[in-house]
């Protein structure tokens, strides 16, 4: 069926999709085209990632990005009118409270993200049920948190130790009942994950965590082959753009230089 044929899709189809048996393929965009393109392939959820901040802004990492720039760029991404769902990362210290959760979520929501993804579990709760409460619908996010790399010392799979596995198949428990509509699981370990999966009716989609999740994102730049000076070891490139496009600038280049037009 043609995109423009197929209907809109909600956070309550995503989240009943475990119970039709359909599993969730995610990916990411920050600008229009790639926004269509994606939406064109099928892709049923777009995030608009913190990720931005590395992949297209520069940045260390996610902590640096800002609430204008996350607005800027879902705008750029909601312009596309996708069929996809359109999810939007609160970024790093915008969601301390609750108050301060729903006030952020709102200025993303009138930028034209159609769900909103913040990291933590039974920490979050209060943000998570406060979004619900003044009906913003809520992508939640466990494991591995890239907000607080610093924090943590780096990328570090959750769930090896027992006292990881209690906290977070306790966070994927109070993300569910909070009100998520799914659960983003990074770099979790993957027979964690297949626990976590097989307990909650809501999809987990997951990301470094193995096969067993009901879905899967994945940084489009990492997918194909756009951000070439790091890539997670979980990510595989199915083209690589990055030379691609070394390689038309050079033959362009050339073509100027010996006087083409």
């Amino acid at each position: 069926m043609p995109v423009d044929q197929k209907p809109k899709i909600t956070p309550e189809f995503i989240r009943a999709a475990k119970s039709r048996g359909e599993r969730v393929a995610a990916l990411t965009a920050y600008d229009y085209p790639t926004a269509r393109l994606l939406d064109e392939a099928g892709v049923p959820l777009i995030l608009v990632g913190d990720s931005v901040g590395m992949v297209v802004l520069g940045y260390p990492d996610t902590t640096q990005v800002t609430l204008a720039e996350m607005r800027h760029h879902v705008a750029a991404v909601a312009r596309a009118k996708t069929k996809a769902l359109v999810v939007g990362d609160l970024p790093y210290h915008t969601y301390q409270t609750a108050p301060n959760a729903v006030a952020n979520a709102h200025i993303l929501t009138e930028a034209g993200a159609e769900a909103i993804k913040l990291e933590g579990g039974v920490a979050v709760v209060p943000e998570i049920r406060a979004l619900r409460e003044a009906g913003i619908a809520v992508m939640g996010h466990i494991g591995m948190l890239p907000q607080h790399l610093k924090e943590e010392g780096g990328y570090k799979i959750k769930g090896r130790s027992e006292e990881q596995k209690v906290q977070v198949m306790a966070d994927a428990l109070a993300v569910e009942e909070a009100g998520a509509f799914a659960v983003v699981l990074e770099l979790v370990e993957p027979e964690l994950a297949r626990e976590i999966t097989a307990k909650l009716s809501i999809p987990t989609i997951g990301i470094g965590s193995g096969a067993h999740c009901f879905g899967n994102i994945l940084v489009t730049h990492d997918l194909i082959g756009a951000f070439p000076w790091f890539r997670p070891k979980f990510a595989v490139a199915t083209v690589d753009v990055a030379s691609a496009i070394r390689g038309a600038a050079e033959g362009y280049v050339r073509q100027v230089k010996e006087g083409g037009g």
